[in-house]
């Protein structure tokens, strides 16, 4: 499978150190349609290596630093299938051999003739392309059923899963940024079941419930004695997610001084215990989500501007269910189905009437809400009944219903997205103002978990403490 430019070329990285051959391959590639990136160093072509999906690698024998043995090692180690071509000026049989057997493709060496190095780049194109169709034609049925929690038919949620198969085989680091209930860590499941990983282990850490001060030893580990209470050493959960992948949930809620500590563990894949003088490296892959803005915390100071860049490399947004009304009815059959089996429950329907009462709400709590919703309405109804409009919550149905009345419809019409809006504000800050700003028994008035409850007062920008008192 190529990963093509706009123009349909195939991507090429050259790592050489000699500017001259920079300049002969841009030319002699230029002018065979293909696209071609730049590296002067070791270093420097790893980190474009693991930023940036590329066709075919060719790579300098010779070079500052990391020779191109060690770089070649560590690119097949990042990509099984990449496809590399050794360049020296040193042809030994015996560095050929070696080259070969640590995962070349092919051996050229300093001068080349052009049309047989063009050859063997197209050779080398056509394997990759070949290897990674059988790879991805395998991946098929696995992804079939990987994507099974992940519900939709827009195109929003379908170029959401042609991008999960296109990184999942890959090393790079995947932030996933969207509203709180959209599906984040299903994503991150998603991408770490369609990779080569899927059978070691996922580690799902939300950052958010740890308080920081029992993150970082949850994370690192911690040693023997390292303070009191450690009555025996704990191995941390990037250990224990070694070979596998670690999901970083709200990341956006960790100290700085802990940020600190997570940017050395992505560059140099090793950390140390708490108490522990030691460094343990591990080969573990990192998927990060956050329900805030990372980049405004970056203006604000409460995030690393070196750990947000090192993070987003590749990003994936969740859509707003709000924003993909389309899949409601999808979404809705699958919760049904779920849920009644689940609950030993005859599989019901819905009737229009409550489908309409669906599509109209604007889901501010997304998927997560709306799973909660179908739960509730199946647990209440007749068994064997179908769902109806009746037996949904009650701020849900009085939404809809008080657009129904003629005569506060107006006659150029209203925006039922902004009118339900503003009809939750509303009860939620006479819940609030009953209760005297106390969140927890307004969330109790309005039938609705606490962290929900806030999630609202954020979204809908209510003002408690002018309730309070």
């Amino acid at each position: 499978m190529n990963h093509n430019n706009k123009n349909g070329s195939s991507r090429i990285l050259l790592i050489d150190d000699e500017e001259i051959m920079h300049d002969v391959f841009g030319s002699l590639l230029g002018r065979e349609g293909y696209q071609l990136d730049s590296a002067f160093d070791g270093q420097q072509g790893l980190e474009m290596f693991a930023s940036q999906l590329y066709d075919l690698i060719l790579l300098d024998l010779m070079l500052p630093g990391k020779d191109g043995m060690e770089v070649l090692r560590q690119i097949r180690s990042l990509d099984p299938h990449a496809v590399v071509i050794m360049i020296t000026a040193f042809g030994t049989i015996e560095a050929a051999v070696q080259a070969t057997r640590d995962g070349a493709y092919d051996f050229t060496t300093k001068p080349f003739k052009n049309e047989e190095i063009l050859v063997q780049i197209k050779n080398g194109l056509r394997k990759r392309q070949l290897e990674m169709e059988n790879y991805y034609l395998k991946q098929n049925f696995q992804a079939q059923y990987s994507f099974d929690s992940i519900v939709g038919k827009s195109s929003r949620m379908q170029s959401m899963f042609r991008l999960i198969q296109q990184v999942a085989p890959t090393k790079s680091t995947v932030l996933i940024v969207g509203e709180s209930g959209t599906g984040k860590e299903l994503v991150a499941k998603a991408i770490h079941n369609c990779s080569n990983r899927a059978e070691a282990p996922f580690i799902a850490v939300n950052c958010g419930n740890i308080p920081t001060e029992l993150l970082e030893s949850e994370l690192f580990g911690y040693k023997k004695g390292a303070f009191t209470g450690a009555v025996a050493t704990k191995k941390g959960l990037f250990e224990v997610a070694n070979l596998g992948t670690i999901f970083l949930d709200e990341i956006g809620n960790i100290s700085i001084e802990l940020q600190a500590k997570l940017l050395r563990v992505i560059q140099e894949r090793e950390f140390r215990r708490l108490g522990d003088v030691e460094s343990i490296r591990v080969d573990v892959r990192i998927l990060a989500a956050s329900n805030e803005d990372l980049q405004e915390l970056v203006k604000t100071g409460r995030f690393r501007e070196d750990l947000y860049y090192r993070l987003n490399v590749i990003k994936i947004e969740m859509p707003p269910l709000r924003k993909r009304k389309e899949d409601i009815p999808l979404l809705a059959e699958h919760f049904i189905r779920k849920i009644c089996d689940e609950n030993n429950r005859a599989i019901c329907g819905i009737e229009k009437e409550a489908m309409e009462v669906l599509l109209d709400y604007p889901w501010p709590g997304n998927v997560r809400e709306l799973e909660n919703v179908i739960e509730r309405v199946i647990v209440l109804s007749p068994k064997g009944g179908d769902i109806s409009r009746d037996t949904f919550p009650p701020e849900m149905v009085s939404a809809s219903e008080a657009l129904l009345i003629a005569d506060e419809l107006p006659e150029e019409g209203i925006s039922l997205r902004h009118a339900v809006l503003d009809f939750e504000k509303n009860l939620i800050i006479k819940a609030l103002q009953r209760t005297g700003g106390n969140q927890k028994k307004a969330a109790e008035l309005l039938k609705l978990n606490a962290t929900t409850l806030n999630e609202k007062i954020k979204r809908l920008e209510v003002n408690v403490a002018e309730m309070s008192g």
